[in-house]
């Protein structure tokens, strides 16, 4: 191989490892508010799927706001229509965890949720549904099998 050669192929395994972590991608800014049934959502994780780039994520606060990062705080996502999921949920204790979100919203097969970015925004609602439910806590055994049916939360006003 001679020098010429060599040298293509070293500034193409260079630019391959570059593009490869994401960096190469073009991001903007996107922020945007969580609701559920029409009241913010309080607390969780906002996260943005591109199909062939890095997933953006950010979390919520007590408003339901919520800022996208992919790389470094506050830089946004890849342009497109992507998969989106809100994982909403506290741990209580080693065999409990609590909803205050639908479980269905963290997968991304069942979310039903989708954003489409095509410039910067500070206006990426999210509406989610308790569709007649509401928060709930989910037991499980020491071995982590799910026990019965999810224990609904006290009500709060």
């Amino acid at each position: 191989m001679n020098k010429v050669h060599l040298i293509c192929l070293l500034l193409a395994m260079v630019a391959s490892t570059t593009t490869g972590c994401g960096r190469g991608v073009k991001l903007v800014k996107v922020s945007g508010k969580v609701t559920i049934d029409g009241k913010p959502l309080e607390r969780g994780f906002v996260q943005v799927i591109p199909k062939d780039s890095r997933a953006a994520s950010g979390e919520i606060g007590q408003d339901g706001k919520f800022t996208l990062t992919t790389f470094d705080n506050g830089d946004g996502c890849v342009l497109g229509n992507h998969t989106v999921t809100v994982l909403a949920n506290e741990s209580k204790g080693p065999t409990a965890l609590h909803w205050y979100a639908p479980k269905k919203y963290s997968d991304p097969a069942t979310s039903g949720l989708t954003l489409d970015i095509q410039a910067a925004t500070d206006t990426a609602d999210i509406n989610l549904s308790w569709e007649g439910g509401k928060p709930y806590t989910e037991t499980f055994s020491d071995e982590g099998a799910v026990l019965g049916s999810p224990t609904p939360a006290p009500e709060t006003n």
